[in-house]
């Protein structure tokens, strides 16, 4: 069968859509463009706000309206949390945030004879067992995700991942082990590490391991491998923490550290388990053991009874840290949480005009810190050709550009010439295989 898949939301769903399509591919399907005809339209939903909720609404009446006959089948979170909301949309099958080779049973079964709605969603609160997919960078790619880590117990005031996730499952450490060795003889030179909350990895294994010997233990497995890692809670980063990442050579020094917010009132009504003194710490620690390390954040404006007293401390704060890149987010409503009732909700004019003064500042950030690159000597692993150079990855996550010849998937030594619209210009030194 001809079978389309649209994704939204973060790197995990990104994870889950790739196993679905080696799955598929595996059973003799054939793939093809969301816009174009198919006998199946699966849609893999994101519900971390409101806004994506409705975006997820479009794409199934999309799914819908391209070929009226075709089976619409959606999973993912917003199908965890709202499965009434999504039936009304006259979709075939109706699955949630687990169990993606039974949606995938499922789905075949529907092709095969086609039977009234299906809605085969569970308790995700109840889940115990990480659930295990066929890994895979997908054709042609030079980086592989590798998801390490389901589930969040952290609770923020804004969040509901954790009702649509569940509590925090760990893939076992030689399991990853195996799953890294297997991608690095498939061809991939990058994997990252990610997860739900992969700081909480191996808290349910129970085996006294934490995400330092998963690193460890997966770097050593592919030493040939570049190894990132996907967002980090800010108190995973110790000292010991640092010295034991700092000895491995093939790990990425890009370190993703979900902020939210530079003041401490406001990181509270949030229910973060920091303040700005353990993130200052965090930053400081990062800094002190690897060489320019690339830092990126996330952040939230317009939280509930955020002041501007409180958001100018936010400014001062990111200015301080001098992140390399950020994700800045105005807040969002989402139904369920306990941020959805709280007093001082801040206007979404507000909202948005605090958005924009914090990306502003994020891009003079990074601007700075890409200027700094000048004249240094870099390793770029590169990806794809664009605009005729070729660009990839430093393992710091600078994007490089530069003129080459069939560079694909291949390491190279590059001299850097400038920086420009958020990307470094450089001239080839010398490639690897």
């Amino acid at each position: 069968m001809n079978i389309a898949i649209f994704t939204l939301g973060c790197k995990v769903n990104q994870v889950e859509t790739q196993a679905m399509e080696r799955e598929l591919l595996r059973r003799g399907h054939t793939l093809t463009d969301f816009d174009g005809p198919a006998d199946a339209y699966i849609v893999n939903t994101c519900t971390v706000t409101a806004v994506s909720d409705k975006k997820c609404r479009n794409i199934i009446r999309r799914a819908r309206k391209n070929v009226p006959e075709a089976v619409v089948a959606v999973c993912g979170c917003y199908a965890q949390t709202e499965p009434e909301a999504v039936a009304k949309l006259g979709v075939d099958l109706i699955s949630g945030s687990a169990g993606r080779l039974d949606f995938l049973d499922r789905l075949e079964e529907l092709l095969r004879h086609r039977t009234a709605q299906v809605v085969a969603v569970d308790r995700a609160l109840e889940r115990r067992q990480f659930e295990r997919l066929p890994a895979g960078s997908g054709q042609g790619r030079t980086r592989a995700m590798l998801k390490v880590e389901d589930g969040c117990a952290n609770f923020c005031a804004y969040c509901i991942i954790p009702y649509a996730r569940g509590p925090v499952r760990s893939l076992p450490l030689g399991e990853a082990v195996e799953q890294v060795r297997r991608l690095a003889q498939e061809g991939c030179r990058e994997v990252v590490l990610t997860g739900i909350e992969i700081s909480s990895w191996g808290r349910d294994l129970k085996t006294g391991e934490a995400l330092a010997d998963l690193i460890e233990g997966v770097c050593a497995a592919a030493p040939e491998l570049r190894v990132r890692l996907g967002s980090l809670e800010p108190r995973t980063v110790t000292e010991e923490f640092c010295r034991r990442c700092a000895a491995l050579p093939n790990l990425c020094p890009h370190f993703h550290l979900s902020l939210q917010s530079g003041c401490d009132a406001t990181l509270a009504r949030m229910n973060r388990r920091y303040d700005t003194a353990r993130y200052w710490e965090s930053v400081e620690l990062l800094r002190g053991h690897f060489p320019d390390p690339g830092i990126t954040t996330d952040l939230i404006t317009g939280f509930p009874g955020e002041t501007e007293e409180e958001f100018g401390r936010t400014m001062a704060f990111v200015e301080r840290c001098a992140f390399t890149a950020m994700h800045v987010f105005p807040y969002s409503v989402r139904p369920g949480t306990p941020a959805a009732s709280m007093p001082g909700q801040v206007p979404k004019e507000e909202k948005e005009a605090r958005a924009r003064r914090a990306i502003a500042l994020g891009g003079e950030l990074e601007r700075r810190w890409l200027e700094r690159q000048a004249g240094r000597r870099v390793e770029v692993l590169f990806e794809e050709e664009k605009g005729g150079l070729w660009q990839g990855h430093t393992p710091n996550y600078a994007l490089v550009r530069a003129a080459g010849e069939n560079l694909h998937n291949r390491t190279a030594q590059v001299s850097v010439t400038g920086a420009a619209g958020g990307v470094l210009i450089g001239t080839l030194l010398s490639a690897g295989d």
